[in-house]
């Protein structure tokens, strides 16, 4: 397991749920299969740039999403469709990616990942509903 990787589960996880202290941390981390040290953790802690607030460790600086991934779905986004637990989005030739680099940060939870091509993106939910949900969540957001 890489470092990379565990930070990115510690950040999975106190974007999921309050975490309030490092024991609790480590616990979560466990139960997700990565043992750590509390040095270790205590570094990861200060490299990941997270504090502690009233509703647990947050990511410094982190203000939430950005209007960026609204700004170029409005723009560039020509078509939302549904394929069982996927979703497909068509974008003007050229921008899949930058709409779904956008997307990816946008952090939404119903979301598993993207696949970006020069057109196409695939988004992958984990089932059918939730991929409805995130077509009504796209269309929406297109219609505001």
């Amino acid at each position: 397991m890489t470092k990379s990787f565990r930070h990115g589960q510690i950040l999975k996880l106190i974007r999921g749920r309050s975490i309030y202290t490092q024991d609790e941390l480590a616990k979560a981390l466990r139960e997700t299969g990565i043992e750590t040290t509390q040095v270790t953790l205590s570094r990861d802690v200060r490299e990941l740039g997270l504090v502690k607030t009233a509703d647990g460790y947050r990511e410094l600086g982190n203000d939430g999403p950005t209007l960026q991934f609204a700004t170029l779905a409005g723009e560039f986004l020509q078509d939302v469709r549904i394929a069982q637990n996927q979703v497909v989005l068509k974008t003007a030739p050229g921008h899949a990616s930058s709409v779904a680099v956008a997307l990816d940060d946008e952090e939404w939870p119903e979301i598993v990942g993207t696949i970006a091509g020069d057109d196409t993106i695939l988004v992958i939910c984990s089932d059918n509903s939730t991929a409805e949900a995130v077509r009504s969540r796209l269309i929406h957001l297109l219609q505001t």
